[in-house]
């Protein structure tokens, strides 16, 4: 068994909010396996399914076809961490079963950085979950960011995407629901390649100084200082 958890807050006044997007990438795992159910169990929401499709997919081939739970903890944020170790406890699973999906405020909407391990970087949720279970958990952080200058960063966090934003992060989210398939089968070193940009930057163009370009006309003599 393998448990993927979403960090988020309950409730319709957060759907679609940036701090939601480990709710969202649940959410749409959810929508592609639909063989599964919704449950309650302890303080989260959790849906179970089998993903035999996977195991001929992955990279390499992997033996592994379930089941998996996506959890969306009912504790908001800042108790994400109640909601993992109630998980953890009763399955009798190790933090290496574990993926959280969370939202990140340092980095540009659109990236997606996985990691095996880590600290909070000043993610609430995810302090409360290394304060229950330590640090030695993968993760998958999915970037809101940056927030503009003189933004509040509660306002922000709690605040929906632009409309220039939504398609952006809309893709991200999908990619990061196939990141997760890609750690469910073959783990966080395979599934590393969907770290970065959806669309890496172009390269730029590798301009070289002419000879003396640096160099003041000849006869010139510098300014005075009087």
């Amino acid at each position: 068994m393998r448990v993927v958890l979403g960090i988020g807050n309950p409730g319709s006044d957060y759907d679609g909010t940036r701090h939601n997007l480990g709710f969202a990438v649940i959410d749409c795992l959810a929508l592609a396996h639909p063989e599964g159910q919704w449950r309650r169990q302890g303080p989260s929401s959790v849906y179970e399914y089998r993903p035999a499709s996977l195991s001929a997919s992955a990279e390499p081939p992997s033996a592994f076809s379930g089941p998996v739970l996506l959890v969306k903890p009912q504790t908001y944020v800042n108790n994400s961490g109640d909601a993992a170790l109630a998980i953890m406890s009763y399955y009798k699973l190790t933090p290496l079963d574990l993926l959280i999906v969370v939202d990140d405020l340092t980095l540009a909407l659109g990236h997606l950085r996985l990691r095996a391990d880590g600290t909070a970087g000043g993610h609430n949720g995810l302090r409360d979950i290394e304060a229950k279970l330590g640090k030695a958990y993968p993760r998958l952080r999915l970037g809101m960011g940056p927030m503009p200058p003189g933004a509040s960063q509660v306002g922000f966090v709690l605040g929906r995407f632009a409309p220039h934003e939504q398609a952006e992060a809309a893709t991200m989210i999908l990619r990061a629901a196939s990141c997760v398939e890609g750690w469910l089968v073959s783990g966080v070193s395979i599934a590393c390649r969907f770290n970065g940009p959806a669309t890496p930057p172009a390269p730029r163009p590798n301009k070289k100084p002419s000879p003396g370009a640096d160099l003041p006309p000849s006869g010139d003599a510098a300014p005075s200082a009087g």
